[in-house]
């Protein structure tokens, strides 16, 4: 089946962007996630999807400027700068400041954030990674005291207004197969380029993204694009790469008394994980273990609490069929992993082998939706509570099942129903007679995958430990 960019254009006039591989050039030498492209393409765009170059050439140059040492001297000079950038935030509990740092432009020392805007509730500044549209201004030196940039004004880059029911109402003039297309579609891929079990592999990465504290591994090989969502998709999710990390920035840091990132985003994803380091891994495991069964978990005299999802992506050895050569998937994982009450909590795996090594083939060309309104919607999925209704209506959970396995899978299950049928939130926005057909679909492509993905996770946990069972009990609707 042809993927049908049309009816992207059509269901969302004022949010769909024409992609094409040409547009990538006006981005050259800019490290722009795909959601700040996006934004800017649209911007920049006709109604016919044509991008003019010299608008997007001229919104980087003003409001995007990348010559740090220009901008450093306009500052000096007097000057005071808006610009839309990334930045982080970082607050000095024993001075009583907050820093802020924008290394893309080399501003990594000597910026604080005015405590006006510290006061701003609407818009709050919390520690961490924000892209946001700020004011610079330049305080010259007085006595002892050094000169230093100071943020005056700042908006979060939230372009768009989310009116979910007009998302509903999209999706409805969809079929499942031509959903799936656009959600592939919209990760930047050509689902023409795909069957359809790689396709669901794909879409599987966002699973994290759209029900919390959702906890995955994804195993593959080398040039699949396991990190994309992290680096371009949402900047609700962020990514911890350069083989280590600690308790501190994980969790919560002693010294600092500040929460680490599991705080402050909808999912974490470690990269690489097949040879990552952890300090202290002994204490790690323990906090690790409590954090995702219950999204909670003691550091010392201090409850940190979130619900902040945990993904692990990384390589594993394959055949020249492309199948793992062990069917211990998770041999290679750090120690801490490769224990089975660890191992037992989490909730899904992405076989990630399924999916080939990405060519420029791949990428998509045609009308796509946006990818900043799309990471919006599926951060307000995360909390819609009624999906969860849905799985207890029609799934029949064994009898004497295990715990852990029915939270996983209804928790798998509902995220795909978010992602794949968001439009229907209970029983009764379906004709009567369209029940039963809304029963099939809902156990094909929600219940059945949700319960594969465990049972991964359960016959990985029966090769380390034979306590474990390797096969579930049955799921039906």
């Amino acid at each position: 089946m042809s993927y049908n960019g049309k009816i992207v254009k059509e269901c969302f006039p004022d949010l769909a962007i024409m992609k094409k591989k040409a547009n990538d050039a006006l981005f050259k030498g800019r490290n722009l996630p795909s959601f700040v492209r996006d934004f800017i393409l649209r911007r920049c765009a006709d109604k016919n999807g044509n991008v003019d170059g010299e608008l997007v050439r001229q919104y980087l140059d003003t409001k995007m400027p990348a010559d740090g040492e220009s901008i450093k001297q306009r500052l000096i000079g007097g000057e005071s700068i808006n610009m839309t950038t990334r930045f982080t935030v970082n607050t000095d509990i024993a001075q009583g400041i907050v820093h802020f740092a924008m290394p893309d432009i080399g501003i990594v020392s000597d910026a604080l954030v005015s405590s006006e805007l510290l006061e701003n509730k609407e818009d709050p500044l919390t520690d961490g990674e924000h892209w946001g549209n700020v004011t610079l201004v330049y305080v010259e030196p007085q006595a002892r005291r050094k000169g230093f940039v100071l943020m005056t004004t700042y908006k979060s880059f939230n372009p768009y207004r989310i009116d979910m029911s007009y998302y509903m109402r999209a999706r409805e003039k969809f079929t499942t197969e031509e959903w799936v297309d656009f959600l592939v579609a919209t990760m930047e891929y050509n689902p023409e380029k795909f069957n359809l079990e790689q396709k669901l592999e794909l879409i599987s990465r966002l699973l994290v993204l759209v029900e919390p504290r959702l906890n995955i591994i994804e195993l593959g090989p080398k040039g699949t694009g396991k990190s994309y969502v992290f680096n371009n998709l949402s900047k609700y999710a962020w990514l911890l790469a350069g083989g280590r990390t600690s308790r501190a920035k994980m969790f919560y840091n002693k010294s600092t008394k500040k929460f680490g990132v599991m705080k402050d985003y909808d999912v974490v994803g470690i990269d690489e994980i097949t040879s990552f380091q952890f300090s202290d891994p002994d204490e790690m495991q323990s906090i690790m273990k409590s954090y995702l069964e219950a999204g909670k978990a003691a550091v010392d005299d201090v409850m940190f609490q979130s619900e902040c999802g945990l993904m692990l992506m990384g390589n594993i050895p394959l055949d020249e069929n492309m199948k793992p050569l062990d069917s211990s998937y998770v041999k290679k994982l750090p120690e801490m992993f490769r224990e089975s009450a660890t191992m037992d909590r989490f909730h899904g795996f992405v076989e990630g082998w399924k999916i080939p090594r990405l060519t420029n083939e791949h990428l998509i060309e045609g009308w796509v939706l946006n990818s900043e309104y799309f990471s919006s919607v599926l951060h307000i999925l995360r909390t819609a509570s009624e999906y969860d209704a849905v799985f207890a209506e029609l799934v029949q959970t064994p009898s004497g099942c295990d715990l852990r396995d029915k939270k996983a899978v209804q928790r798998v299950t509902t995220a795909y129903h978010k992602l794949l049928f968001p439009h229907i939130h209970s029983l009764a926005d379906i004709e009567l007679d369209q029940v039963e057909m809304f029963k099939d679909l809902y156990d094909r492509w929600c219940l059945q995958p949700a319960v594969k993905r465990r049972q991964i996770i359960r016959s990985q946990c029966h090769l380390i430990d034979k306590e474990f069972k390797s096969e579930m009990q049955e799921f039906k609707i």
